[in-house]
């Protein structure tokens, strides 16, 4: 026999707080607040443009370390390019799920689009073709919408090597390339070549990056919410 619950009053909420044993701060602003005072205080940013001070304090906080500060590489012109593309509407190109999901939708100027086209199902098939990974293969199905867009690396070092040949080819080049890849094999190495790009093929696109094996979802997912709102 179905029991019949009485309905709750509006606004009484049935679960109760435990008791306060410790002290923290459990605010969601004060929390930020804290944090980003805190980074600044114990992380050199010398070497950061002026315009990416803000964008290197929230790749620190996705990255929870302050040591990464020395090894974040970030094109003068990252902020400003990546800001106005935003501004424009341009889509967000992502290598993950994981990187997608992490970009704030209140934070984006235009409603832009954020796509990962790695369950695409030609992505398998082209992966197989091309004996790469299905990371790298699904880097090909942007480029119908890569031309002044906004690329977000933080997982797979192929798709950033297989994006940088893809330019290199003479495809279409994105506004700002946010590569972040994390990892032991190709991910120090992709973004290095990210960062001599201008320097050894003459192809100077602004980009986000932190040199060595650190990087991730994390990481890569702040730094488009900071390009897409200067609040914190």
């Amino acid at each position: 026999m179905a029991r019949h619950l009485r309905p709750r009053p509006v606004g009484v909420s049935p679960v109760k707080r435990p008791t306060r044993r410790y002290p923290y701060l459990d605010t969601g602003p004060g929390i930020y607040a804290e944090s980003f005072a805190m980074i600044r205080r114990e992380s050199d940013l010398s070497h950061i443009p002026a315009s990416a001070e803000r964008l290197a304090v929230r790749m620190i906080h996705g990255a929870g370390q302050t040591d990464i500060a020395p090894d974040l590489l970030i094109h003068p012109d990252a902020v400003p390019a990546g800001r106005a593309a935003l501004d424009a509407g341009a889509p967000i190109l992502c290598d993950s799920r994981m990187v997608a999901v992490g970009v704030t939708a209140g934070r984006l100027p235009a409603g832009n689009e954020v796509h990962c086209y790695l369950r695409d199902e030609r992505v398998p098939g082209l992966a197989a073709e091309w004996a790469t990974t299905r990371s790298a293969a699904a880097v090909s199905l942007w480029e119908p919408m890569l031309d002044g867009a906004v690329v977000a690396i933080g997982n797979a070092p192929t798709a950033l090597f297989h994006l940088l040949e893809l330019i290199l080819d003479g495809g279409p080049r994105p506004a700002v390339i946010v590569g972040c890849p994390v990892g032991f094999i190709g991910a120090a190495e992709s973004k290095e070549a990210l960062a001599a790009l201008a320097a050894d093929h003459g192809v100077d696109i602004p980009f986000v990056t932190v040199r060595g094996r650190r990087g991730g979802s994390a990481i890569t997912s702040s730094a488009l919410n900071a390009l897409a709102s200067d609040a914190e």
